[in-house]
């Protein structure tokens, strides 16, 4: 395991076409740890085959088109007020609890890889703690097997319908936390946010769910704190991830994209 960011980040020189040695480091971090990021300085930020061309050559090419993306199926999370997209939190400028991204989504459009783009970071804040769920999965194997077992079946975490203004966006969604994917890879769809969640009434689920909150919120060093800077970004499997609340000014308008794909690295 890396021991810090500093172990993370590879500098790239064009991100369109990544060299050899370039490739192979950011490869290499992301069969260790399912992450890895990148600092590019290409003359402008706000190019957006930045990020696209870094995912392309990890066989990332399926984009989810969600309903806060762009037409190219690129989200840009800014603060949106009295915008629609200010009715979810990624684009307001409140702290997100833990998660994987898309735990909202069927089955056949699992969320398996995402991209994060830092075109301008806040003046203050805005920090994402990540956590490798392989590294989730295996603390709750090792403390108890069962947990496991709970977190396996199909009904464990149930996601509420999406209702605004009275039409249904999306229905109830259940669905296991943990998952194997054809390749053999692992899968994890999770929310620490109670009021988006509805988790299966037994006392194994209950305990297992208690053990990952309290795992989540240690000071374990498999948690690794970082603030994308300008031109830095994260290419990941999906890892958890959570994000601190920050403040803006006129010259620190927080701007990232986020890619989400329904493929993996290819590692």
């Amino acid at each position: 395991m890396p021991a810090g960011i500093d172990e993370y980040l590879v500098p790239v020189k064009d991100p369109v076409r990544l060299s050899s040695d370039e490739f192979e480091a950011i490869r290499s971090l992301l069969e260790r740890a399912n992450m890895a990021f990148f600092i590019a300085e290409p003359d402008d930020r706000r190019n957006k085959t930045i990020p696209l061309n870094i995912a392309a050559q990890y066989a990332m090419h399926r984009l989810d088109h969600n309903m806060g993306a762009d037409h190219d199926g690129v989200s840009e999370l800014t603060v949106r007020d009295g915008q629609w997209r200010g009715g979810y939190i990624p684009y307001t400028n409140k702290p997100i609890h833990w998660h994987t991204d898309g735990y909202y989504n069927e089955e056949q459009r699992k969320i398996h890889g995402m991209v994060l783009y830092c075109v301008q970071n806040a003046l203050r804040g805005g920090e994402n703690a990540l956590l490798d769920h392989e590294i989730a999965y295996i603390h709750l194997r090792d403390t108890n097997p069962d947990y496991i077992r709970a977190l396996l079946h199909p009904q464990a975490m149930t996601i509420p319908a999406n209702v605004i203004n009275g039409r249904e966006i999306r229905p109830d969604r259940a669905g296991p936390v943990f998952s194997v994917n054809a390749s053999g890879s692992l899968h994890m769809r999770y929310t620490a946010r109670t009021r988006s969640v509805i988790w299966r009434d037994d006392a194994l689920t209950k305990e297992a769910t208690a053990c990952l909150t309290e795992f989540l919120a240690s000071d374990s060093p498999y948690i690794l704190r970082a603030g994308l800077e300008p031109g830095q970004g994260l290419i990941c499997n999906n890892v958890l991830h959570d994000r601190s609340g920050f403040d803006e000014d006129e010259n620190h308008k927080r701007l990232l994209y986020r890619l989400r794909y329904y493929d993996r690295t290819t590692v």
